[in-house]
């Protein structure tokens, strides 16, 4: 593998503005179908521009400075001017209600905001101060703050290159919450710039390569392997414009790099079998002759045509799932890593990949499992640690520098990593047995009648499953002929789960209930990973009624 270098992600950016120029680097959808193109140029103008700007203002050195918006263009040229001008990023994901916005504004020290594109203004605009400067963004919602466009148009561009110090903040990215409060993880240029290099690196990405940035970029994985990478890398960046445009914006970018989570895989190969009902697909895809022209026609019509790098992340991806797409000739490649490294600790390889696990060490980083279990990792891009909490920071790494990840994993004879848990997610039965819930949730989420599960049953004789069903299900909850139809389906399911856990893991009931788990109702993290003390909370009332009515499948409206 190609070794990264000490170049610091502006530096990577100086000298694509050099030598890439004309190059257009991102494709920007405007609405009504137009598109808008920035060359590297014209990006680096912008920045430099809204640099000067900052450096007017004369603000502290290394201020917090936040930015609120879906993906966009203007979402990278924010960091690019935010760090010209000597500031740190303070990214807020776009769905976050007014309570959490302003929790983290407070929290972060910021001195100014950048509002973007965004679907849910008049829910976040009340948790912003009034007396925080703003700006906004080109696909702002019409706020009356000063614009972007304005703002560049009066001023000349920074001529200097500026370099950070490697050592100084760069990005505080605030976890999703799905433990309480979010928490400020800051990373300095040196730690973003490494993993930035190698993603790159490792999977030999160029400027002829195409990515849709779609995945929340105020989230640390598409902003490490998306946005930090493309500085080194040069490939180009679309954006999806709306969710009801996305296969649209797809089919324009003919990604050849794709980038998702579990359940958006899920979601194309429903989409699929809507279209080729499974058994057909399977018949079809045994006849060498016509195989081909199945697999092509399949993926072209994802968008996936073109893809030649597929990766998951986020959660553990259903092995079947993984093995449906090879069947397409679609190698989804696993990676595993947190905002706390980076997005950078494990990833699969062509030689070492194996469906229910998500990849081996990256060639610099040292990891182990301890004593309870528990995997701990040491990675260049380890962060400098959680703003404001220098106790929390320092209970979270070991003596000799290793950063204790709460997940519990073991490792094959070949290195590969399988996640088997959280350590705070164990739970103890009445009977006295921890179960870790999240390896049974995997199995229910491979099903496809089911869109998401918490298994759970702390203090209780046998544990138990709340499901939700996918959203062409749930439509029909309240039909009896369909409870009927499905009932013995989810009781082969809940049957083929017990098969495959210890006795006292086994679930004594699936509830299935007709509330649809959000972001916006506090039910999933930004990140759409449920929020198991808000699921525990809300259903704890029923769980009296469930176990007494001795059923394997349980229908709550």
């Amino acid at each position: 593998m190609a070794v990264a270098t000490d170049k610091l992600m502006l530096d990577a950016a100086y000298e694509r503005e050099k030598n890439d120029a004309d190059r257009v680097y991102m494709t920007q959808p405007v609405g009504g179908g137009r598109t808008v193109d920035y060359t590297w140029a014209e990006t680096m103008n912008q920045a430099r521009r809204m640099a000067a700007h900052l450096r007017s203002l004369d603000l502290p050195p290394n201020s917090h400075i936040a930015l609120i918006s879906k993906n966009c263009a203007h979402f990278v040229m924010c960091d690019l001017a935010i760090w010209m001008a000597g500031h740190a990023t303070v990214a807020l994901y776009p769905t976050l209600n007014a309570e959490t916005v302003a929790y983290i504004l407070d929290h972060s020290d910021s001195r100014l905001v950048f509002i973007g594109k965004l679907d849910d203004w008049e829910e976040m605009r009340e948790g912003i101060p009034d007396e925080l400067p703003k700006i906004n963004l080109p696909l702002a919602p019409e706020t009356g703050f000063p614009t972007w466009d304005d703002i560049i148009a009066s001023q000349e561009p920074i001529p200097d290159n500026p370099s950070p110090d490697p050592d100084q903040t760069a990005l505080i990215c605030y976890t999703s919450g799905s433990t309480g409060k979010p928490k400020g993880v800051m990373h300095s240029h040196r730690s973003a710039a490494i993993p930035a290099q190698n993603f790159g690196l490792e999977l030999k990405i160029t400027p002829e390569d195409r990515v849709l940035s779609y995945l929340p970029l105020a989230h640390v994985m598409e902003r490490a392997t998306v946005e930090c990478a493309s500085f080194y890398n040069g490939l180009h960046i679309y954006f999806a414009d709306r969710l009801d445009t996305f296969l649209e914006d797809l089919r324009r970018a003919r990604p050849t790099v794709f980038i998702s989570v579990p359940r958006l895989w899920l979601k194309f190969q429903l989409g699929v079998f809507q279209k080729f009902p499974e058994q057909k697909l399977q018949r079809l895809m045994k006849i060498p002759i016509v195989r081909g022209i199945v697999r092509k026609k399949v993926l072209d019509g994802l968008g996936l045509g073109d893809v030649r790098i597929a990766g998951s992340g986020s959660a553990p991806m259903p092995a079947d799932l993984i093995d449906w797409y090879d069947t397409l000739g679609l190698h989804i490649i696993e990676g595993y890593g947190m905002s706390e490294d980076f997005a950078y600790s494990h990833m699969s390889t062509p030689e070492k990949r194996k469906a229910g696990h998500v990849g081996v060490p990256w060639s610099n980083v040292d990891t182990r499992i301890n004593a309870t279990g528990e995997i701990e990792i040491k990675s260049p891009g380890n962060m400098v640690g959680y703003y404001k909490e220098p106790d929390m920071t320092a209970e979270c790494y070991t003596e000799d520098g290793f950063f204790k990840t709460g997940d519990r994993g073991e490792y094959t004879p070949d290195g590969l990593l399988r996640i088997t848990g959280r350590v705070k997610e164990l739970f103890k039965t009445s009977k006295g047995k921890y179960v870790a819930p999240v390896p049974i949730e995997n199995i229910l989420n491979s099903d496809s009648h089911i869109e998401l599960s918490c298994v759970s049953g702390s203090g209780r004789p046998a544990c138990y499953a709340v499901v939700q069903l996918p959203d062409e299900l749930r439509a029909r909850i309240k039909d009896p002929a369909f409870r009927e139809e499905v009932t013995p389906k989810l009781e082969a399911l809940l049957d083929r789960v017990n098969s495959q856990v210890e006795g006292y893991e086994q679930l004594q009931f699936l509830a299935v209930v007709g509330d649809e788990w959000q972001t916006a109702n506090n039910f999933l993290t930004p990140t759409l990973k449920i929020k198991r003390d808000v699921i525990e909370s809300t259903y704890d009332p029923y769980l009296d009624e469930w176990y007494a009515a001795k059923k394997k499948v349980i229908w709550q409206d």
